[in-house]
């Protein structure tokens, strides 16, 4: 079967933004001739200038009726035309003054277009035909417009500064301007891959809907063969029990459906204040932890807190949130898996802790962040070669703040070692107002 990477497609250049760039070079290079030969009236062959901005902009013409608006380049399609672009912009500095123009900072634009946008390999070998461009324009070049009756003079060593100065900004930009882009993308990837599981969530909220909905429907006709079954008994004779056993059997099945059909008619309820929708504290716990029994580690729960225990609206995030860390949990520990439970009048906090090796010291701080790492591959709730991307943190911590709630990621404190996640949550923004007790306020 054929696999589409998208992701390939989506960083790829379109030819519209090349050509948009293009022309804004192109204008500023014909302004730039114009003024200093008409206006300042500096000599220098601006004839030959033009012949080469002439050059770009019929490619650019050429490029424009030959394909459409939205034609997006491939890798080295692209890095063909950035580098036609460096050995322009070279034949017009070399025409004017090489790398004492002060536009030789311009061999920097294509150089930063290629690192956001294309591979590294191909940003070097850019970066290399620049530095071998500025190379040659720092020993040969028409000496740089000036007055007649005054002569400048720039000694190699000046050049040589230049050149220095734009290899090592040309290094350093790319590099960084890859990085970000790099990570731009990784995080729209990361927070694409959390609205997949939020319509998961959504898709199966509406199939309870569905339910409901269909329910309804089938309740009319289903009353009417119950109606139609209640007039055949009463009509039934007395000398035929066989027919008489089948119409009761007939009126015990159309119960039960009448109650199963009731039961997918709750599913639709909206109201967060409904008994179906709501969680004590406990009843949330057992939910995330219960799928992650079977994997043979002990499971320690504990719950302290005043005795209105919270009661929170079923939330499809937040369990699915939990239930990440809960297995996240399982998969390092080495034998034991610990929730802790807390609640006052003000916060409710949930902390889960392991006995596994806890997280590397080095990516602590970055814990929570899309593709990041940070623990042995060794799993044991998911041994597929597609597993432990780095995303399942950065999900789970996503749709836990969107509930309300902060997560706090740790180690345990040594000798000790281990994974604590720590979730808190305002118990104003968890507890629906209709689930909250009408108690006299004890604890001011």
């Amino acid at each position: 079967m054929t696999t589409v990477d998208y992701d390939y497609d989506a960083r790829r250049l379109r030819m519209e933004t090349l050509l948009m760039l293009r022309w804004v070079a192109i204008t500023g290079q014909a302004a730039a001739c114009i003024g200093v030969y008409f206006i300042l009236g500096f000599d220098f062959p601006v004839g030959l200038c033009f012949v080469f901005i002439t050059a770009s902009a019929t490619l650019n013409i050429g490029m424009r009726f030959g394909t459409p608006r939205s034609f997006r380049l491939g890798d080295v399609e692209a890095a063909v035309l950035l580098g036609y672009d460096i050995i322009q912009l070279g034949f017009l500095l070399y025409l004017t003054g090489g790398l004492t123009n002060s536009f030789a900072m311009l061999f920097l634009t294509p150089v930063i277009i290629s690192a956001v946008s294309l591979p590294s390999n191909l940003t070097l070998l850019l970066g290399i035909v620049m530095i071998a461009v500025a190379t040659v324009l720092a020993v040969e070049y028409y000496p740089l417009p000036w007055y007649a009756d005054e002569k400048l003079t720039f000694p190699l060593l000046y050049r040589t500064g230049v050149w220095a100065a734009l290899a090592l900004s040309a290094a350093f930009i790319g590099i960084y301007a890859a990085r970000v882009s790099d990570e731009a993308r990784l995080l729209a990837d990361a927070l694409a891959a959390t609205e997949l599981v939020l319509e998961r969530e959504q898709h199966l909220s509406q199939l309870d809907g569905l339910a409901a909905a269909a329910a309804h429907e089938l309740g009319t006709p289903l009353a009417t063969i119950t109606l139609i079954i209640k007039e055949l008994q009463n009509a039934l004779p007395e000398n035929a029990p066989a027919l008489r056993d089948d119409l009761a059997l007939l009126a015990q099945e159309t119960a039960r459906c009448r109650e199963i059909l009731g039961k997918l008619a709750s599913l639709g309820a909206t109201d967060q204040s409904s008994v179906m929708n709501l969680l004590s504290i406990d009843t949330l716990i057992q939910e995330v932890v219960e799928p992650q029994r079977e994997f043979g580690v002990e499971v320690e729960i504990s719950k302290n807190g005043p005795s209105d225990p919270p009661v929170l609206a079923r939330n499809p995030a937040i369990l699915y949130g939990l239930g990440n860390l809960v297995e996240n949990a399982m998969d390092f520990a080495s034998s034991r898996v610990k929730i802790d439970a807390w609640w006052s009048s003000s916060y409710v906090t949930i902390a889960i802790q392991d006995d596994g090796p806890g997280y590397s010291p080095d990516i602590l701080d970055r814990l929570g962040d899309p593709y990041l790492r940070g623990r042995p591959l060794e799993r044991r709730t998911k041994n597929d070669a597609e597993s432990g991307l780095g995303l399942g943190l950065f999900i789970a911590k996503t749709l836990l703040e969107r509930s309300g709630a902060t997560v706090e990621t740790m180690n345990v404190s040594p000798p000790r070692t281990g994974a604590i996640a720590k979730v808190t949550w305002p118990r104003a923004a968890l507890e629906p107002a209709a689930a909250r007790p009408r108690l006299p306020q004890q604890d001011k």
